[in-house]
């Protein structure tokens, strides 16, 4: 019965202190401009957050410098250690560095530093349900050196539960701080979620771990389905300014902070920032957000990259479109 106590009124009037809210703006919203912000955003979003109680900021990717070339990415792609440090010195702040690091995407070993060298507090390993074996690798490795660790299991509406029973089985036993139920196609509705968090919870609760939750907003649900997440327990909230990310994007940050209790967080400095920069992108042409295209693919809990492609082309016949992707599989 306790799950569901979580969301008596008097839950929603009070606030959990274990909530951590994480800003991916600069590394899903980077895959929006593939991470060419300018540093006066850059710089200006790290205070915004300071202001506005954020618990943690993700800087961008830890990318294979073999794999990705330097010319066609923004530095937050790679995220130098003196990079980061331009923007937040040695970070005398509440506010926690983070970076992603993709499984078969990062040379770890070599470009993820110890941790008493960086600025990093924070490292968040993203993997698919059939690469766990170098995702608990890289968690060892990373732990090793010193960070907190968090890992995102993407595409999880597509998986089987006896593969994600397996899958939570080895996390549980490796040194992760964080498990991350992640709605990488915004295919999943608040019910759905409560039933997968029930799960998570099962092996969080079974191996000392915390949960968290980052959400796709194909179906504008990415919000609700945040709010749901809370309420059955889970503790480390993604989001974005302007909601911000790759296709339909994110729960925004906006919308979370006004919903949060907590007195420590503060939604004017967003609103600040989402007035003095998120605008200025929109109006430079950069397209992200809710539409048709990211519905008709999160309705078919298929990758948005044929939605992202067709948004890039400009087009915009959308019954054309979802015959297309209707008839794909």
């Amino acid at each position: 019965m306790e799950m569901f106590d979580m969301k008596e009124i008097s839950n929603l009037m009070n606030y959990r202190d274990s909530i951590k809210v994480v800003d991916a703006t600069l590394r899903d919203g980077g895959l929006v401009n593939d991470f060419f912000f300018d540093d006066r955003f850059v710089h200006d979003l790290y205070l915004a957050n300071i202001k506005a109680g954020v618990d943690y900021m993700e800087f961008g990717y830890k990318g294979d410098k073999e794999m990705f070339d330097r010319e066609k990415f923004g530095k937050w792609k790679f995220c130098d250690e003196e990079d980061i440090r331009a923007v937040v010195g040695n970070n005398d702040t509440d506010l926690k560095i983070a970076v992603m690091a993709d499984v078969g995407r990062c040379n770890y070993k070599q470009d993820i530093q110890n941790r008493e060298e960086s600025v990093i507090d924070l490292i968040r390993v993203a993997t698919y349900l059939n690469q766990i074996p170098t995702a608990v690798d890289m968690i060892e490795d990373a732990k090793r050196k010193g960070y907190e660790v968090s890992c995102n299991i993407m595409a999880i509406s597509t998986a089987q539960e006896g593969d994600l029973r397996a899958a939570l089985d080895i996390l549980g036993q490796s040194p992760v701080d964080v498990i991350y139920i992640v709605d990488s196609f915004g295919a999943m509705y608040p019910e759905q979620l409560q039933r997968l968090a029930a799960l998570y919870v099962e092996y969080a609760d079974k191996y000392g771990k915390k949960l968290g939750i980052h959400a796709h907003n194909n179906q504008q649900l990415a919000f609700a389905n945040t709010i749901e997440a809370v309420g059955d327990g889970v503790d480390w909230l993604d989001a974005t300014y302007s909601s911000m990310g790759r296709g339909a994007g994110n729960c925004s940050m906006e919308l979370l902070l006004g919903f949060l209790k907590n007195p420590k967080y503060n939604v004017y400095p967003v609103i600040k920032f989402i007035d003095q920069h998120m605008t200025k992108l929109r109006e430079q042409g950069i397209v992200w957000g809710y539409d048709l295209q990211y519905l008709m693919t999160g309705l078919l809990n298929q990758h948005p990259r044929t939605a992202i492609a067709f948004t890039k082309d400009g087009r915009n016949d959308y019954a054309e479109f979802y015959k297309e992707i209707v008839t794909m599989d």
